[in-house]
């Protein structure tokens, strides 16, 4: 995972190690103190609520003209949009009428039943606000995810698919875990009474704490030791090269 400049000097053993160290209890020092914050209402309902959201529901997006109507967008996204000519997600090329999707396997033929991958935090929050719907907040997903199995079905770097892939049908929370990182509304921030943990792990956290979103649940190239209900990941509004996707909330 990513380290702060500071830590060029240190060895990789002992980033390794420190990193080891701190996560003996299985959470980082971003990750402590969470339970003192209140948590909204939220339900999550049915259908795409219950499950990542699909290629072919993010398809039905663009095809109504998401990427042309800025009534959806964040300023920023907005912009970034136009300055960066997006129409579709990172990796998504259309060939002869049909959307095919670079993946580590190479070019292949989009699947619509996959969740929808390669996309930035503007991206997912205006698919929820075309969606009528929102993206939930960490401690909204945190909520939910401690009271959620993990499962041995989770797609994580484990099962060696390396790609999202569509998930089981049924009831209930699902895809929690693995084949995509999900975008929350919540930036990444400190939580009360954090303090920065003393060594090179102390690189890892508090100096990024600064115009970046968090993100939940592990992705289908996340070791399945390396993720937990807490754990929180982080990237700025626009990147988009990480299997990063989309879960929608509602209130009621």
């Amino acid at each position: 995972h990513r380290y702060g400049d500071g830590l060029l000097a240190a060895t990789w053993s002992e980033a390794r190690r420190s990193f080891e160290e701190a996560t003996e209890e299985r959470r980082l020092a971003d990750e402590v103190a969470n339970e003192r914050l209140v948590l909204s209402a939220l339900a999550w309902g049915d259908g795409n609520v219950m499950r990542l959201v699909s290629n072919e529901e993010y398809l039905a997006f663009i095809e109504d003209g998401g990427y042309r109507e800025p009534q959806w967008w964040l300023s920023e996204g907005w912009a970034t949009v136009q300055s960066q000519a997006w129409e579709a997600p990172l990796y998504w090329e259309r060939r002869d009428g049909a959307w095919w999707q670079f993946t580590l396997a190479g070019m292949r033929p989009l699947d619509l039943a996959a969740p929808v991958t390669h996309v930035s935090f503007y991206e997912a929050d205006a698919f929820a606000a075309w969606a009528g719907r929102r993206l939930p907040l960490e401690t909204e997903w945190e909520r939910v995810a401690v009271s959620t199995a993990r499962g041995t079905d989770a797609n994580l770097r484990d099962t060696g698919w390396l790609q999202p892939v569509a998930g089981p049908a049924g009831q209930g929370m699902r895809q929690l875990f693995g084949d995509v990182w999900e975008w929350t509304a919540s930036a990444y921030t400190a939580y009360p009474g954090f303090q920065t943990a003393e060594g090179p792990v102390g690189e890892y956290n508090g100096k990024f704490m600064s115009g970046q979103m968090v993100l939940r649940g592990g992705s289908c190239v996340t070791p399945a030791d390396h993720i937990r209900a807490s754990y929180r990941n982080f990237f700025y509004p626009h990147d988009r090269w990480q299997f990063s996707g989309i879960r929608l909330a509602e209130d009621r």
